[in-house]
């Protein structure tokens, strides 16, 4: 399985990034490794000194699908969920600057952090869906599906045309403003509506 990755979906987070608006999605992959398993904590990695969370809405892929028109597109997926792009920052920012591909700032080991899967037919509606993060209690970044630039079946149509998605991909829609930088002993808990969907602790 894959996980794939949509940067830059939310007008408010480009901006805090000083990033310019995509005219087409942002699209980057990360490996199975680096999915961060169950009940383990998520350790900073000695290569990076300035590590950030973003949350994000995630989505499972339920059939093999490529080429999708994205009126077809809920066909191919019956579970939502909030996970969080794990990005070093610092690493990041080298690439960005020498025009370089970025999983070596996103796609590390443990960087992907995947909640609980709640079905999409508990939402009314999937493109007015309120999420949030909290760090140590603290709402830290806070968004809504409805503000997103690209939404979910308009994701699958484009990244079907360039990767055939299997059952049990997983696509990450991008997140909100609010990124920040996680720190020793961290307590984050991510929340879809009133649900919380993860919790864990950064070592």
């Amino acid at each position: 399985m894959k996980l794939i990755c949509i940067g830059r979906n939310y007008t408010e987070h480009i901006a805090e990034l000083k990033n310019e608006k995509p005219t087409e999605p942002v699209v980057f992959l990360k490996p199975d490794t680096a999915i961060l398993l169950k009940k383990q904590p998520f350790f900073i990695p000695d290569f990076s000194d300035d590590v950030h969370h973003e949350v994000e809405i995630l989505v499972k892929i339920n059939k093999v699908g490529k080429y999708i028109d994205k009126k077809f597109a809920p066909k191919y997926y019956d579970e939502i969920g909030l996970g969080i792009d794990f990005t070093a920052r610092d690493v990041q920012q080298k690439l960005k600057d020498k025009g370089l591909p970025w999983e070596k700032a996103k796609a590390f080991d443990g960087a992907a952090v995947i909640g609980k899967w709640r079905s999409k037919s508990d939402y009314e509606d999937l493109n007015n869906i309120n999420f949030s993060l909290q760090k140590n209690d603290e709402v830290v970044q806070k968004g809504n599906t409805k503000f997103m630039l690209w939404k979910i079946d308009e994701i699958i149509e484009y990244v079907s045309k360039y990767f055939t998605l299997k059952i049990g991909d997983i696509i990450f829609t991008g997140t909100p403003s609010g990124v920040g930088r996680v720190k020793n002993n961290d307590k984050l808990k991510g929340y879809m509506e009133q649900n919380e969907m993860f919790s864990i602790t950064v070592k």
